[in-house]
């Protein structure tokens, strides 16, 4: 049904994160529109109307089955990758062709502000980096992201020193 995300050679060297709290968004309104699509079954099955206005139901079943696999997808690949070479960024849409690598070797800084945005320095002068919005993770996921980081950058401010 959906494609899940591929197998990967060495799983504890790196660090996944979905994008929970957008599942979540998703499974509610595939929820909502699954009860409107049982609310007009409801309502034609009583009324005794025309076959062809059944037809209607199939607007909230398509819908329902759309952000159901959007649900799915948000659940099952990464948002945010950290390994050991660096830091993976997957955008929703067209992951394949617009996936930014950083390279823990670029990053000068690297942590996350008070707007729960992953704040990515790659120059010492802070002139220039990447901004992630992290309101996709879910909380717990956000915390443990900042940990990661943290850790990581005082390993490579070690290395540097």
């Amino acid at each position: 049904m959906v494609s899940g995300p591929k197998n990967i050679s060495e799983p504890h060297k790196e660090i996944r994160f979905t994008r929970g709290a957008q599942a979540g968004f998703f499974a509610i309104l595939a929820a909502v529109s699954g009860g409107g699509l049982v609310f007009l079954l409801i309502f034609y099955l009583n009324t005794g109307t025309a076959p062809l206005t059944y037809l209607w139901t199939l607007a909230p079943a398509s819908l329902s089955v759309i952000l159901s696999r959007i649900s799915l997808r948000c659940i099952r690949h990464a948002y945010l990758i950290l390994t050991p070479l660096g830091i993976e960024i997957f955008p929703f849409f067209n992951p394949q062709e617009n996936l930014r690598v950083i390279y823990w070797s670029e990053i000068s800084q690297a942590g996350i502000d008070e707007f729960n945005r992953l704040v990515i320095h790659l120059s010492g002068e802070q002139s220039s980096g990447v901004i992630a919005s992290l309101k996709p993770l879910l909380p717990r996921q956000r915390e443990l992201l900042a940990g990661a980081i943290d850790g990581r950058m005082t390993k490579e401010s070690g290395k540097r020193e």
